[in-house]
């Protein structure tokens, strides 16, 4: 069995988990147009070039997106880098797919350069207003999300090039659209770039602690959960320790050592409805001592994406 087919069989196993009712019939269709369509063409690495739009596929399935999107992430570059054209595509899968390719392709042309944060913020927002079908925006960030994880390949300028603009425009819109995991990691490929010896200092040095912080989580998680238990509440706690690029984001902008960032560790407890929020914040701040000033009600008051949720720290 080769590589490819390895590959290919590894995103219907994520599309049948996430998205049983596919048909994968057409979406093998869309993967067997592409691979042709890229035929000659190689990535930096070397190998096939229809790897990239696979992989984009894969992250698109990871995250739920329909049958139409999946066959567009596998076509994604076909009209920018190939003979393929719109009323191709449109005629083999239809014109939503069609219409999905199109609007990637047009994205990848926006020009970006280093801006201010206003003319920043007007970009992101004219990229998201260009997307017709919000589909085309979650795809881009897929496309953007293998690239970034591919990119040690590029040369050191384009690097750089590439991570600012992911850290400008593509973290920032993946965080509205509350892709909060994708844009953690486009966060901490796109700081290896910009700041490497920063970066692989706190990576060293979250890796000695690795144990630790494990054994910590786990046993937080642990008391959190015995204490829902014993209030009859149904609950799933989530522990983990904060993401490289926030942590980076505490040491200089409050110009710490990471043995002097207290807030290392995050946990997030998920409940039915609203009462048991104020429910459980009253259980931890009963179980660990709050910290003054830290407090923030995004239920009473949402945030602009409607994330809603109850913050606070503690000791």
């Amino acid at each position: 069995m080769d590589d490819m087919t390895d590959r290919y069989r590894a995103l219907e196993a994520v599309i049948l988990g996430n998205y049983p009712g596919a048909d994968l019939a057409r979406i093998r269709a869309a993967y067997e147009y592409a691979r042709m369509a890229h035929e000659t063409q190689v990535r930096k690495d070397g190998t096939a070039y229809v790897t990239h739009p696979l992989a984009t596929a894969e992250i698109a399935a990871e995250i739920g997106l329909d049958e139409d999107s999946l066959c567009a992430a596998l076509l994604h570059d076909c009209i920018e880098d190939t003979e393929a054209t719109h009323a191709d595509i449109e005629k083999l899968f239809g014109k939503d797919v069609a219409e999905i390719v199109e609007g990637v392709t047009k994205l990848s042309k926006v020009p970006y350069s280093n801006k201010e944060e206003v003319q920043m913020e007007n970009l992101r927002k004219m990229l998201i207003a260009m997307a017709k079908d919000i589909r085309v925006i979650l795809i881009k960030i897929a496309d953007r999300l293998h690239n970034m994880r591919t990119i040690e390949f590029q040369t050191e300028a384009k690097q750089r090039e590439k991570a600012l603009e992911t850290m400008e425009m593509y973290a920032p819109i993946a965080h509205r659209l509350g892709m909060q995991k994708i844009k953690w990691e486009l966060e901490d490929l796109s700081i290896r770039y910009l700041d490497p010896v920063a970066c692989a200092e706190i990576t060293e040095g979250l890796k000695l602690r690795h144990v630790e912080d494990e054994e910590f989580t786990k046993k937080v998680c642990s008391r959190i959960t015995e204490r829902l238990d014993e209030n009859g509440i149904d609950g799933a706690i989530h522990g983990r320790t904060k993401h490289i690029y926030s942590i980076y984001r505490k040491m200089y902008g409050e110009n710490k050592m990471l043995s002097e960032v207290l807030d290392l560790y995050a946990f997030r407890i998920i409940v039915n409805d609203i009462a048991d929020c104020y429910n459980v914040l009253g259980y931890i701040h009963d179980m660990f001592r709050p910290i003054p000033g830290c407090f923030k009600d995004y239920i009473g008051t949402p945030k602009p994406n409607m994330y809603q949720s109850l913050h606070t720290n503690v000791i």
